[in-house]
């Protein structure tokens, strides 16, 4: 006990503790939208994005904390992109799949014709407690304060427009709007979340505790508490371990998320 609060005496910890419970909270609130519409692999999509984009940042020589001028704008775009090929076309993993391999090979064209590999790519690409600054601190708050907003003022809406689109629209519900707000949040949530999970893995905080939850409840209310409750949980039990443990902090995050849902499914299974 008495090194677990010495370790949360560190700023670095501090910072990732707060900024990855704020990411986990709102990607397992938007996880249960986005996996039940099927949209879970988006999240996949705008990681590789957001890969390219850093990719870019790195090659113009800027620092770490300037990142977010190219990685966010270029993520968000992307995001409505998808977004709007899907509600055109009704494609979206063929969206996504385009959308995701183009900026993952640019990103890679880009990183080995600048400096290569080097330590910012690597740690943006696996995640390091120790990337996350003061400003993704601050963000992650406001984030997850607006996410917790649209739930509470919108969760008729949301619920409509999940499991009855039609019906939504038909009831004068302006869907478009909601799913691209949903998009850009989605968005903002990986490209605040990626210093710590890092591109590769900050999509599994989006599929894991929504795909775990609908093993145990049915309820669109019962998922989205559950869901935050798991993702959370996974997250602290998997930053906890990577430090302690030294191991990498995304991958002992999504490890944490992938126990409790096999142990989740085992169980469930014996039920049935």
């Amino acid at each position: 006990m008495a090194e677990l609060i010495n370790l949360l005496s560190y700023p670095f910890m501090t910072r990732a503790l707060i900024t990855g419970t704020a990411i986990s909270f709102c990607a397992a609130l938007l996880g249960v939208i986005l996996v039940l519409k099927r949209y879970s692999m988006i999240g996949h999509g705008l990681a590789d994005v957001a890969f390219c984009a850093v990719s870019m940042a790195v090659a113009l020589g800027l620092s770490p904390t300037q990142h977010i001028f190219v990685t966010l704008p270029v993520v968000v775009t992307a995001s409505f992109i998808i977004m709007s090929l899907t509600r055109k076309g009704g494609k979206g993993d063929v969206a996504i799949g385009m959308v995701s391999t183009g900026a993952l090979s640019l990103g890679i064209i880009i990183t080995s014709l600048s400096k290569g590999f080097n330590v910012d790519v690597y740690n943006y690409m696996f995640g390091s407690i120790l990337a996350s600054s003061d400003n993704d601190m601050y963000m992650s708050i406001v984030l997850v304060l607006v996410v917790l907003m649209m739930f509470v003022v919108f969760y008729n809406r949301l619920f409509l427009i999940t499991y009855d689109e039609s019906f939504a629209e038909a009831s004068g519900i302006n869907v478009n709007f909601y799913q691209f707000l949903i998009s850009f949040l989605t968005a903002l949530t990986i490209v605040i979340g990626m210093r710590i999970m890092g591109t590769l893995l900050i999509s599994s905080l989006i599929i894991f505790p929504a795909v775990t939850s609908r093993r145990l409840v049915k309820s669109f209310r019962s998922l989205v508490l559950l869901s935050s409750i798991i993702s959370v949980v996974c997250f602290l039990t998997g930053l906890f371990a990577s430090y302690f443990s030294d191991l990498p902090t995304g991958a002992s995050i999504v490890g944490a998320n992938i126990a409790v849902c096999i142990i989740v499914t085992l169980c469930t299974l014996r039920k049935e």
